[in-house]
């Protein structure tokens, strides 16, 4: 079933297979400013390592070994993939290209919505948006509930644990020390973005509803769900939580800076 969405004056379409939606890539480059194509985004050597760890999460069939060759190539001069090849050779599930009158590339609505911050980070917020819109129709159809903003910050986050359990995981923990490693994440993401820890949001909000993430806004979990995806990068470099966190505080810096001064919120309102 092909569905579609307007995002910034582009018509966006969207298509379900097998309860998954993709969306469009070829249909959003509409919204891009000068000469872009999608093999550039996917020459891109943080790209590669996302799509990896995606796919490492989501395809059990995902073929390590040629995704490891080009990963070494990734960022090169005269390194260039395209779509068909990639998922040819790595067997991936989570971008596609059709043929046909639907024709065009595809993506899963987590990596459409990664790639949206290439087109800018004001058509990511109005395609989270509008897809919301479209399933929150299709939520009341069916009398279910349904919220992008936590699905995607939890499909972020099982990148990031999982990225959190190859690298950082000493062997053979008991459960209370698992959990205590992924607090730790957690609250690095929560410092390089808030500059509190959840315990100390707590404190300081005694009797409040949620956590902090539940009262973060609209352009606060726009950045959340990037320094995640990044932070998944940074731990596969090997980086360490002070590196890391260090990193994480000044590109959540940067985009809030971006996205505030864009008033993004008084516009969706």
């Amino acid at each position: 079933m092909i569905k579609k969405i307007e995002v910034k004056g582009s018509e966006i379409r969207v298509i379900s297979k097998n309860q998954q939606d993709y969306i469009s890539l070829t249909d959003m480059l509409k919204a891009k400013d000068g000469d872009f194509f999608i093999s550039d985004w996917l020459r891109n050597r943080n790209t590669v390592e996302f799509l990896g760890i995606w796919e490492s999460v989501y395809n059990p069939n995902f073929n390590y070994g040629e995704f490891a060759i080009i990963k070494s190539q990734a960022g090169l001069n005269n390194y260039k993939i395209g779509v068909k090849e990639w998922v040819e050779k790595t067997n991936a599930i989570g971008l596609q290209a059709a043929a046909g009158r639907y024709g065009g590339t595809y993506a899963h609505k987590d990596i459409a919505f990664e790639f949206g911050m290439w087109i800018s980070a004001e058509f990511k917020i109005y395609l989270i948006r509008e897809f919301q819109r479209l399933k929150d129709e299709e939520s009341r159809s069916t009398a279910r509930e349904w919220n992008l903003q936590r699905t995607l910050a939890k499909v972020n986050y099982r990148i990031h644990t999982d990225a959190i359990k190859e690298r950082l995981m000493p062997p053979i923990l008991t459960k209370s020390q698992t959990a205590k490693v992924y607090a730790s994440e957690a609250d690095l993401l929560n410092v390089a973005l808030f500059g509190i820890t959840a315990m100390q949001w707590r404190k300081a909000n005694p009797g409040h509803e949620g956590n902090i993430r539940d009262d973060a806004t609209l352009e606060q979990l726009v950045v959340l769900s990037n320094i995640e995806s990044i932070n998944a990068v940074l731990i596969h470099q090997g980086l360490t939580a002070t590196e890391r966190l260090t990193q994480l505080n000044a590109i959540a810096i940067t985009q809030m800076r971006s996205l505030v001064s864009m008033k993004i919120i008084k516009r969706l309102g």
